[in-house]
């Protein structure tokens, strides 16, 4: 212990984190995984102290009591004001010089470009954007929901399938295949059953996250109020898309959109078509992938940014995530 490394990468999601330490010519040290980063549930201090353990992990690991450079992209993160609180707090750590924290979006969007320019779309438990330009300009969302004027996530799409469900079960609307579909996930017999056993308790509600694929398997076999929630969401994220385009001056040129998050990356046929065309229409020059690579590798690639790093090493640094 006691030597220095380059950059410390910190991917801190929702329901993990990742951390890696990594040099300036990219070679990657060592890297652990912990748990989810939850500021908003447990308080910013206790999020930190857990963070720390995986990070003392990784460091350790490595061989590393330091580095010159934090990357921290976060969860939670989602206002300029947030990230100020959470970049104080991990400075106060001393486990670097510097330190950056981002929204997590940003480490999809790195990961995803062979330099910082392009937009990326991360659609997992909830929904976001975010944008940047190698001159440093970013374009993003608050993505807190609805207040914020947010739609979308495999908990939206789970909440509004079973609105559609539960009204075509009683007769205020029209009927779906939703209202058996959704029930029988569970084991139960009917939309009456699921909501008693929801409202009561005896179903988890953070097990709604499941009926997310139950709504794609529905939609795939021809449901019409499946496939209008599916085409629903491709127009919103075409939509978060185009205007993080429009704000970074990039909607004229050839760009990267990023496509991230379980719900995006699991390529659904109608979601993936819908999205590819409505982009076609709206901003031709874009450029639409999906990204698989594991987050922390943008992060890592943003601490390398910051310390002006080769080319080389950010190739070897991927090279490593990527095998």
């Amino acid at each position: 212990m006691g030597l220095t490394a380059s950059v410390l990468a910190i991917d801190a999601g929702n329901s993990k984190t990742d951390v890696a330490v990594v040099t300036a010519e990219g070679e990657v040290l060592a890297t652990a995984r912990g748990g989810g980063f939850r500021p908003p549930a447990v308080g910013v201090e206790a999020a930190v102290d857990a963070l720390a353990e995986t990070v003392g992990r990784a460091c350790a690991a490595a061989g590393v009591a330091s580095a010159d450079h934090v990357s921290a992209c976060l969860a939670n993160a989602d206002l300029p004001v947030e990230e100020q609180q959470l970049a104080a707090a991990l400075h106060a750590r001393a486990w670097g010089t510097t330190v950056e924290v981002r929204n997590d979006t940003f480490a999809v969007l790195r990961a995803g470009v062979t330099e910082p320019r392009g937009v990326a779309v991360v659609c997992g438990a909830g929904i976001n954007c975010a944008g940047m330009r190698p001159d440093g300009r970013t374009a993003r969302f608050p993505a807190l929901g609805r207040i914020s004027g947010d739609w979308g996530g495999g908990w939206g799409l789970a909440e509004e399938a079973l609105w559609y469900a539960a009204r075509a079960e009683d007769g205020r609307g029209e009927d779906t295949a939703l209202a058996r579909a959704l029930p029988a996930h569970f084991g139960l017999p009917s939309m009456d059953a699921l909501i008693e056993a929801l409202h009561l308790k005896r179903i988890d509600r953070r097990r709604c996250g499941e009926l997310t694929p139950v709504l794609f398997r529905t939609a795939a076999q021809g449901d019409p109020v499946a496939r209008s929630l599916v085409d629903r969401l491709a127009e919103e994220v075409v939509t978060m898309a185009t205007v993080a385009l429009t704000r970074l001056d990039l909607l004229d040129e050839e760009t990267p959109v990023l496509l991230g998050g379980s719900v995006l990356a699991a390529r659904h046929p109608q979601l993936d078509a819908a999205v590819r065309a409505l982009l076609s229409a709206r901003a031709p020059k874009a450029v639409p992938r999906v990204v698989t690579a594991a987050p922390v590798l943008g992060a890592a690639l943003l601490g390398l940014d910051h310390v002006g790093a080769s080319a080389q090493a950010q190739h070897r640094v991927r090279a490593h995530f990527e095998q």
